[in-house]
């Protein structure tokens, strides 16, 4: 079943391309088993071209395979802009400050996990430094520095 799978997977239109695996690597549409026992109009317009026809028109789609590479980059680019804006429409930045107060996500691989009824946020921290790529570095209330730096996604904003 694996060759049927690869078929299927080659030639099937990607929505980031508008274009499937087969024709970006061999500049033609793919042909499918039925269409060799029950021939489609294009099949029937290759076998009735005679060799030195096939070959030119074999060598044309092979010259407008950097023009099919270069529209599916353009594709690509744009249906990559679509989903920044999707994201940043869904997406809150938040932005952490020097004295603010936060609270420390309980991951399930840390010590202080106590199972999955117990709560998911502890201590009170205080930011002291923000570093670049979202980071932060905490200290506890009674002025104890936290081991590492941690990324502010594991952080919520605590209000008094």
């Amino acid at each position: 079943m694996l060759p049927y799978t690869l078929l299927g997977y080659r030639t099937t239109i990607r929505t980031s391309t508008g274009a499937t695996p087969y024709l970006l690597v061999y500049g033609t549409k793919a042909v499918i088993p039925a269409e060799v026992e029950i021939p489609s109009l294009r099949i029937i317009q290759e076998a009735e071209l005679s060799d030195a026809d096939w070959v030119h028109k074999r060598i044309y789609q092979l010259t407008l395979i950097d023009e099919k590479r270069m529209i599916t980059v353009c594709h690509g680019q744009l249906y990559r802009q679509r989903m920044i804006c999707t994201f940043h429409k869904k997406v809150k930045a938040r932005i952490f400050e020097i004295g603010q107060l936060v609270l420390k996500c309980i991951f399930p691989h840390q010590d202080e996990y106590k199972g999955k009824f117990a709560p998911n946020w502890q201590g009170h921290y205080m930011v002291p430094k923000v570093l670049s790529g979202d980071a932060l570095v905490l200290w506890k209330i009674d002025g104890t520095k936290w081991l590492k730096p941690i990324n502010s996604d594991a952080v919520k904003i605590y209000y008094v």
